[in-house]
């Protein structure tokens, strides 16, 4: 696993395209949307395995994506 150093850089790289060009209103939701779906992404893909199962830590993640896509 990486350092928290390491994974503050690899969001901050995720996140830069998405917001260096100066947008409309619109496009600026869009973008922020990208970002953090990101995000959360990064949280679902750390995962723990019960019984030869992969599991997602908390689910509350998994309502939270689902919330951010309905915008």
């Amino acid at each position: 696993m990486s350092s928290a150093k390491e994974k503050a850089k690899d969001l901050v790289y995720k996140f830069y395209p998405s917001v260096q060009w100066k947008l409309g209103q619109e496009d600026c939701l869009d973008r922020a949307k990208q970002c953090a779906l990101i995000a959360v992404d990064e949280l679902l893909s750390e995962t723990e395995e019960r019984d030869g199962m992969r599991v997602i830590n908390n689910p509350y993640w998994m309502e939270v994506k689902n919330e951010i896509e309905k915008l």
